[in-house]
């Protein structure tokens, strides 16, 4: 899979297109997913000034500081047709922007999480500019994956897949959370991640917390463990799952009884997805199960997440999102029951929805692993 095939030069195209049926002059995108998704470019985020200027007619623009220049050309960007321009240390970069802006623009687009600094300094360089959100644009265009994206999140979901295969090698009683936590950043990377995102190593009451992280305590033997990982590949894009484990000794029964539910409602959830159900039916297929066996109010978060280039993106498979799912669109199903001050299990696979139903994209089995 070629940089070609997964930047490709028209993307730049389509974003233009859409910036003017959106009534937008330009789209000033700084360092993060947006800029990457058009250009490749895996801009640095810092005080100096990076930013896309991309028209919605005429030439795109790259503002870059000059000591980052040589990043930028290396990078996938000249291959999509930006123009390289670039700002030494002590002059002030702004009239750059509006110099690659076909005359003053009524409203712009700006990065959904570019810094406020930034932010207020362009209103002060286009004082008669409007300002909206860049993912009123993009997202659309981001939210269906190309085959080239399907290929490179199922390339970080095979990565991750080997890391939950080797969790024998490190969970076992008596070593803490964060000492299996390092063992496993040291196997994402090796599994051929360029970094880290996330290590949830939860053991009995943790896993009771969603996003808890990882502790000093000691693993008890027979408690259920959530490991929840995730990180970047070589792509840009991203990798996310979570398998719930036991070692050394059996399982509480209440767990048991309610892991089986949950390994059910998931599957259920994988089986719905299909082109025109909606975020919500996906949810609800999850969520049902769950809630007809007497755990609804212990299944705390939505079913799903987005993901792509950044780790939780369009679309949310969550109650009132009524939009149908496409063919393309890839997210989490990962449902999940948390007992506080006891225990919980979480199972999540990475899907994408297809012309005919699904794929998944982490291939690992999901009933609940003994070690």
């Amino acid at each position: 899979m070629g940089t070609q095939e997964l930047y490709p030069p028209d993307r730049l195209i389509a974003a233009q297109r859409a910036t003017a049926a959106a009534g937008l002059d330009a789209l000033l995108l700084t360092p993060g997913s947006d800029l990457r998704y058009l250009t490749g470019y895996d801009a640095h985020a810092g005080e100096r000034l990076t930013c896309l200027v991309l028209p919605a007619g005429g030439e795109p623009t790259l503002i870059v500081p000059t000591l980052e220049r040589p990043a930028a050309e290396a990078s996938p960007a000249p291959a999509t047709g930006v123009r390289i321009v670039d700002h030494a240390d002590g002059t002030d970069p702004y009239p750059l922007v509006v110099a690659a802006l076909d005359g003053p623009p009524a409203a712009i687009g700006l990065a959904d999480r570019m810094w406020a600094e930034q932010v207020l300094a362009l209103r002060a360089a286009l004082p008669t500019a409007a300002q909206r959100l860049a993912g009123e644009v993009l997202r659309e265009l981001r939210i269906r994956k190309s085959p080239a994206e399907v290929a490179a999140l199922a390339e970080a979901g095979a990565a991750i897949d080997e890391v939950h295969l080797r969790m024998g090698e490190w969970l076992r009683p008596g070593r803490t959370e964060a000492e299996v936590a390092t063992d496993i950043a040291a196997a994402i990377r090796a599994a051929g991640h360029v970094s880290v995102d996330f290590v949830i190593v939860a053991a009995g009451p943790n896993g009771a917390s969603p996003h808890h992280g990882t502790s000093d305590r000691p693993i008890g033997a027979g408690e259920p463990v959530v490991v929840d990982i995730g990180g970047t590949m070589p792509s840009g894009y991203r990798s996310d799952c979570t398998r719930t484990y036991v070692s050394g000794g059996p399982a509480p029964a209440e767990f048991l009884d309610y892991y089986a539910v949950l390994r059910d409602a998931q599957r259920a959830a994988v089986a719905a997805v299909r082109p025109g159900i909606s975020g919500a039916a996906a949810d609800a297929a999850a969520r049902e199960p769950i809630a007809a066996a007497g755990y609804g109010p212990a299944f705390l978060h939505r079913t799903g997440h987005g993901i792509g280039l950044d780790g939780h993106e369009e679309p949310y498979l969550v109650a009132g999102n009524d939009r149908p799912l496409e063919p393309g669109m890839a997210f989490s199903i990962e449902p999940g029951i948390y007992l506080a001050g006891r225990h919980g299990a979480r199972i999540e696979d990475i899907v994408v929805c297809t012309t005919d139903g699904v794929q998944r994209l982490n291939t690992t089995p999901t009933e609940l692993i003994a070690l």
